[in-house]
């Protein structure tokens, strides 16, 4: 009988092939001054998927062409807090360490669009100090990983809804 394989091991490979991606795509956009751009969270998305239907596809392959539902949204929901752990660290290191000033532009941005939607200066005011609580390295940390692990097991129910393939009923009766 084949030996399974195993959702880790391909969520670990394709978990740190996409913190890698993640990490030459953030220093694309923080190097251009793009990370207050709108697309940049649906280029992000759009990479999420496309590694998640790859790692289920190569699940699926050497599955002998078959993949459970629940091996699918697994594979892919540890896959995307595999690649948060990674990408989100090295981001800290980069906003910390070698361009700390992409927060304070993050928070000029914040405060810029919430002018522009005409709020008062004391809700302003107030929603800027609850920004920055949320900016300390270990709130993003933490907030990163729960937002990628329920936005990759979001992304992974519906790939894995596509993507499975049972096993024909007649294989298990001999």
């Amino acid at each position: 009988m084949e030996e399974k394989p195993s959702t880790a091991r391909l969520a670990l490979k394709w978990g740190v092939i996409s913190g890698v991606i993640s990490m030459i795509f953030t220093t694309v956009v923080n190097l251009t001054g793009q990370f207050t751009h709108s697309a940049v969270p649906w280029i992000s998305l759009v990479i999420a998927v496309v590694i998640i239907v790859l790692a289920m596809r190569e699940y699926r392959t050497l599955n002998g062409g078959f993949m459970s539902y629940g091996e699918g949204v697994s594979l892919g929901a540890l896959l995307s807090i595999i690649s948060a752990l990674v990408s989100i660290t090295y981001s800290l290191i980069y906003t910390t360490f070698i361009d700390p000033t992409i927060r304070q532009q993050i928070m000029d941005k914040a405060r810029e669009d919430l002018e522009n939607r005409g709020m008062a200066d004391d809700q302003i005011e107030q929603a800027m100090s609850f920004t920055e609580k949320l900016q300390s390295p270990g709130m993003q940390f933490v907030f990163g990983i729960i937002f990628a692990g329920i936005f990759g097991l979001l992304i992974s129910l519906v790939v894995a809804a596509f993507l499975r393939r049972k096993k024909p009923f007649a294989d298990f009766q001999n």
